[in-house]
């Protein structure tokens, strides 16, 4: 587990404006799968809804497409699909710059997912540069209950320093994960995709919404500026 390094965090933003609490901690979620096989594809709002759960998010593409299959079939055929499609998946804009700024000033990062722990390795058996960087990876398999409940979220918690919820940073692409770190008494930056945004203007409670991490501005949240030579990638 890392150390955090409150020393270096600020507790005013770049307009001068306190922040309190000032965010310790940071939590990411892992990018989440867009199904699409069998000749059939869920609409752009049925995969926003569905995103970011387990078991529910099969359910509801088996019924919605009409797909002939159980929910263990589904989740064999999504593995295989993994093994074919992480290792050539690409880091999302900015992903590795926040990273490696936050691990530089010692601050406690982790992953929380609702997906099984054998597609968290499949997907994390790339890009070993960033997933090394992070204190914990807390999968679907590592609580009873997922998003929007807000346990995942709370086990990372207790994995990466347990301090106050309110000092948490959640990342998350989607509602039902924002509404798990809003559950957890955690802030909540929204990244989506901007269709999806589009679709649920109301329908959030995040704290903030960007549609890049390069558009992240950790002073707004008391965390150490980018440094000036830091390049977004």
């Amino acid at each position: 587990m890392a150390e955090s390094s409150t020393d270096q965090l600020i507790s005013t933003n770049g307009e001068g404006k306190k922040i309190d609490p000032v965010i310790t901690h940071c939590i990411f979620d892992l990018d989440a799968e867009i199904f699409a096989k069998f000749g059939k594809t869920y609409t752009l709002k049925q995969w926003s809804s569905a995103i970011g759960l387990k078991n529910a998010s099969a359910t509801l593409f088996i019924k919605e497409t009409g797909v002939n299959m159980t929910v263990d079939e589904f989740h064999k055929e999504r593995y295989e699909i993994n093994l074919k499609k992480y290792p050539f998946a690409k880091l999302m804009p900015g992903v590795m710059r926040l990273v490696k700024h936050l691990k530089k000033h010692r601050i406690p990062i982790a992953i929380a997912t609702s997906s099984f722990r054998k597609f968290v390795n499949v997907k994390t058996s790339v890009n070993g540069e960033l997933f090394k960087m992070f204190d914990n990876i807390t999968c679907g398999d590592d609580v009873k209950n997922l998003k929007p409940a807000p346990d995942l979220f709370l086990a990372a918690r207790e994995a990466i320093g347990n301090p106050p919820t309110n000092q948490y940073l959640v990342f998350e692409d989607s509602i039902p994960g924002v509404k798990a770190a809003k559950n957890a008494n955690m802030k909540a930056i929204w990244v989506p995709n901007p269709m999806v945004a589009e679709l649920y203007p109301d329908n959030n409670s995040a704290d903030e919404i960007i549609f890049s991490l390069n558009d992240f501005d950790p002073t707004k949240y008391g965390l150490p500026p980018f440094d000036e030579e830091s390049s977004s990638a």
